[in-house]
């Protein structure tokens, strides 16, 4: 139950943080995307700094959450913030929500519902073996790497679906090495400083902050939202059977079921994404 309220709360102030890091990041010079400079001229903003404070509490109910449950429950119910945020963004624009939000919102809610029941996700490994933590950074990182590389050129759609994910990705791989640093914690606070995974943690941070934050910029929101929120849950899910051995069930009938409750909550998110008070412009 600690598991499920911590991730719930995380969206929560995850939602939040992205509509207001959006906000600070529009208008932001291009030729900085991608660079530290970029942070450093966001912390200016009172209203993204304000978005980071969200972030990190978010972050910290997510380590709550992932010390307390399997990594392929706690990302999947990450995905309800776009529900959070719905009420937020129609306060800052001034609107009421759209028959077409609460279809989304069904769709989401919906799909989370069934795929948590059929999948029943069960705890595996807390820390997976050398040879799983060499695959797994290898794959994030590269496939970062390619995404941020595609998402290069004029065209802004398609960079902030790009960086979009590979900030989900980078994300994916954190929640695996906050999972192992929430439980090397319960050994004490000094133990921590001695394995690999907090500093490789703080690099995938900050490295996934910077790629979140240049999406944000790169265009609307209803283009890099999507792709953060989905990407994350579904490489986090792949991770989580994979790397951690956590178990849930793959009988053809589940399968089939999962699937299909996956692609409800891919589309409710997308439909979400679009609500016009999250791609609303800056506030000053």
């Amino acid at each position: 139950m600690l598991a499920v309220l911590s991730a719930l709360a995380s969206a929560l102030t995850y939602a939040l943080a992205s509509v207001f890091q959006h906000r600070g990041t529009a208008g932001e010079p291009a030729a900085e995307s991608i660079e530290l400079g970029l942070l450093v001229r966001l912390a200016r903003s009172r209203i993204w700094l304000f978005g980071v404070a969200c972030d990190l509490a978010g972050y910290v109910l997510q380590f709550v959450a992932l010390g307390h449950g399997p990594i392929v429950m706690v990302q999947t119910l990450l995905v309800s913030g776009l529900l959070f945020a719905l009420p937020l963004g129609a306060a800052l624009s001034g609107r009421r929500l759209a028959s077409s939000d609460w279809i989304g919102a069904v769709a989401v809610c919906a799909g989370l519902a069934v795929f948590l029941a059929v999948a029943a996700p069960a705890a595996g490994n807390s820390n997976p073996g050398s040879p799983s933590w060499a695959v797994l950074l290898c794959v994030v990182v590269l496939g970062a790497a390619g995404l941020v590389s595609w998402g290069r050129g004029p065209a802004s759609r398609r960079r902030a679906v790009a960086l979009g994910s590979a900030a989900g990705l980078v994300y994916g791989g954190a929640a695996a090495l906050t999972k192992t640093t929430a439980h090397i914690l319960d050994r004490g606070l000094l133990d921590v400083f001695l394995h690999w995974q907090l500093y490789a943690l703080a690099v995938l941070g900050v490295g996934g902050m910077l790629l979140a934050q240049s999406a944000f910029q790169a265009g609307a929101l209803d283009l890099s939202l999507p792709a953060l929120t989905v990407v994350d849950p579904i490489v986090s899910i792949v991770i989580g059977v994979a790397a951690f051995r956590e178990s849930v069930d793959t009988s053809p009938l589940a399968l089939a079921a999962e699937l299909v409750a996956l692609g409800s909550m891919v589309a409710g998110v997308i439909v979400l994404a679009r609500n016009e008070g999250l791609v609303a412009g800056p506030v000053a």
